[in-house]
C-alpha cells in the first residue's frame, strides 16, 4: 500500500484511465476518418452526376419505373410466378398501356395545342380591351413621370424574363431533349427498368451486405424511413395526378372550354405539388373561359370543375392514396425541383424528390441525435 502510493508499483486505476483515454482518442480518430470517407464519396458522386447528367436520364427514368412497379412484382411472386416472368408481364403491360395512351391522346392534344395557338392572339386582344380603360384611368390619376418609370421597369423586366426563358429553353434543348436523347430514353428506359425490376431484391440484399456492420441497423432504419416517404409520395401522388388529369380533362371538355383536355391534363400532372397545380389550372382555365365564353355561367362551371377537383384531392385522394406520413412540405418540393433542374437539368428534376426525401430523413435523424446530445442538454445528455 505504501509503495503503491509513492510509485513503487504502478497505479492500476491510473493505468485503466490512461487506456480509456487512448481508446477514446482512437475511436474519435476512426470516427473522423469515417466522416471524411463519406464526405469524399458524396463529393465524387456529385461530381460524376454533374458530368454525366446528360446521359443518365434514361437510367434514372428506368430506376423510377422499377421502384414504382416493385410492389406489383412482389405480389405476382407471392402468386408463385418467377421474378423474371413477373417482370416481363408487368413491364409489357405498363409500356403497352402508356404507349396506347400516348397514341390516343397525342392527336387530340396536338389539335388542342394548335387551336390554343390560334385562339391566343384573340384572347390577348380581348384582355387588352378589358384592361385599357382601367389603365387610362390610372394614367390620369398618377403623375407622368411615375408612369414612364413604371413602363421602363416593366420593359426591363420583360426583356430579362424573355432572356431567362430563352436560356432555359436552350439549356433544356442542349441538356438532353434532342432527338438522340429522346430515342435513347424510349429505347434504354425499358431495358434498364426490366433488369432493375428483375434484380431489385438481389440488389437490395447486396447493398445491405456492403453496409458497415456497426452502423447497419441505424442505416437500415433510415432507409426504411426514406422508402416510406418515397412510396407514400411518389406512388401515391402519381396515382393522384393520374386521377386528377382524367377528372380535369374530361369535365373541362364536357363544359366546352377551348383546349380543355390540354389544360386538364397539364393541371393534373403538376398536381404533385399540393394546391399549386390546382391554383395554376384555376387561373389559366378561368382566364381562357372569361375571354372566350359570353355568359358568366360557363365561367362558373369551369371554376366549379377545379374547385371540385381540389376538394376531391384534399378529402378523398390524398388521404387514401398518399396518407399523412409523407413529411415533404410543398415549399421544400418546389425548391428541390428548381434546384435539381438548375444544377443537373431534367435528370436533376427526376432525382429531386428522392434526394429531397433522403435529405429530409437525414436532417430529422441528425436533429433527434442533437436533441439527445450534451450539446443540447448542456452536459446532461448521453451522446452516442
Amino acid at each position: 500500500m505504501f509503495l503503491n502510493g509513492w510509485g513503487g508499483y504502478p497505479d492500476r486505476k491510473k493505468k485503466t484511465t490512461t487506456h480509456d483515454c487512448k481508446r477514446q482518442l482512437e475511436t474519435g480518430m476512426n470516427g473522423t476518418r469515417q466522416i471524411w470517407f463519406w464526405v469524399g464519396g458524396l463529393v465524387v458522386f456529385i461530381a460524376l452526376l454533374s458530368q454525366l447528367s446528360e446521359i443518365l436520364m434514361p437510367f434514372v427514368a428506368g430506376m423510377a419505373v422499377a421502384y414504382f412497379l416493385d410492389p406489383l412484382a412482389d405480389r405476382l411472386e407471392a402468386w408463385k410466378l418467377s421474378r423474371a416472368l413477373s417482370t416481363t408481364i408487368i413491364l409489357l403491360s405498363f409500356f403497352a398501356v402508356f404507349g396506347l395512351i400516348i397514341v390516343i391522346l397525342f392527336p387530340i392534344v396536338e389539335a388542342q395545342v394548335l387551336s390554343f395557338v390560334e385562339v391566343l392572339p384573340g384572347l390577348i386582344d380581348r384582355f387588352r380591351t378589358f384592361v385599357d380603360p382601367y389603365l387610362n384611368n390610372l394614367k390620369t390619376m398618377l403623375p407622368a413621370g411615375i408612369i414612364e418609370q413604371a413602363g421602363q421597369s416593366a420593359g426591363s423586366v420583360t426583356a430579362r424574363s424573355a432572356k431567362i426563358l430563352s436560356d432555359v429553353l436552350s439549356g433544356i434543348w442542349s441538356g438532353g431533349i434532342q432527338l438522340v436523347n429522346v430515342l435513347s430514353l424510349i429505347v434504354i428506359t425499358p431495358v434498364v427498368a426490366f433488369y432493375l425490376l428483375r434484380d431489385w431484391d438481389i440488389l437490395i440484399d447486396r447493398i445491405d451486405h456492403w453496409l458497415p456492420r456497426k452502423h447497419a441497423p441505424v442505416i437500415r432504419e433510415q432507409c426504411l424511413a426514406i422508402d416510406r416517404i418515397l412510396a407514400g409520395f411518389v406512388r401515391g401522388q402519381a396515382s393522384v395526378c393520374l386521377v386528377l388529369a382524367t377528372w380535369y380533362g374530361f369535365w373541362l371538355s364536357v363544359v366546352g372550354l377551348p383546349s380543355g383536355l390540354l389544360v386538364g391534363i397539364a393541371t393534373g400532372l403538376i398536381s404533385f405539388v399540393p394546391y399549386v397545380g390546382a391554383a395554376i389550372g384555376l387561373a389559366v382555365g378561368t382566364f381562357i373561359a372569361g375571354f372566350y365564353f359570353q355568359d358568366i355561367s360557363s365561367v362558373l362551371l369551369v371554376m366549379a370543375v377545379f374547385i371540385s377537383g381540389q376538394t376531391l384531392e384534399s378529402y378523398v385522394l390524398t388521404p387514401k392514396l398518399v396518407g399523412d406520413r409523407v413529411g415533404l412540405h410543398p415549399l421544400w418540393i418546389i425548391f428541390a425541383l428548381m434546384a435539381g433542374g438548375v444544377l443537373f437539368g431534367f435528370t436533376g428534376v427526376l432525382l429531386a424528390l428522392p434526394v429531397s426525401a433522403v435529405i429530409g430523413v437525414l436532417v430529422r435523424f441528425a436533429l433527434d441525435r442533437y436533441l439527445d446530445s450534451r450539446y443540447y442538454n448542456g452536459g446532461d445528455g448521453t451522446p452516442e
